[in-house]
């Protein structure tokens, strides 16, 4: 009757050949399809500057020499400085802090790290 092969072979060449058309058809297409999101950022004014006498300022300037109340720090000594001086100020105040243009990112964020993590809930990068 009839003549059945005991071991076939599997020919797996034409799914080999859509998987592979169907890759190239996904690579041309992910980087085209993009997720937008609608954000509505606040209108700023160039001519309107923070102006509070009530705040507090920190300035940073290149050499890394941290400025506050009238006195000078490093880098190194600034925390327990600031937590020291600032432990009766009330936390609500707003902080200033203004950072040269050309010292690095990570001191400027570790600088604000230093200012909310004694307790400051207002605190402000400044921007000439």
């Amino acid at each position: 009757m009839y003549n059945w092969d005991e071991n076939p072979d599997l020919n797996i060449t034409p799914l080999i050949d859509v998987m592979l058309v169907l890759m190239a058809i996904f690579m041309i297409t992910i980087p085209v399809m993009q997720y937008q999101e609608q954000i509505e950022l606040p209108d700023g004014s160039k001519s309107l500057k923070a102006n509070n006498d009530e705040a507090l300022l920190v300035e940073i300037d290149k050499d890394l020499t941290i400025h506050y109340n009238n006195q000078k720090y490093t880098i190194d000594t600034f925390p327990d400085a600031f937590r020291l001086k600032t432990g009766d100020i009330d936390k609500n105040r707003p902080i200033y802090i203004n950072a040269d243009k050309d010292i690095a990112y990570e001191n400027v964020i570790y600088i604000l790290k230093v200012v909310k993590q004694s307790g400051f809930k207002k605190a402000s990068l400044l921007t000439l």
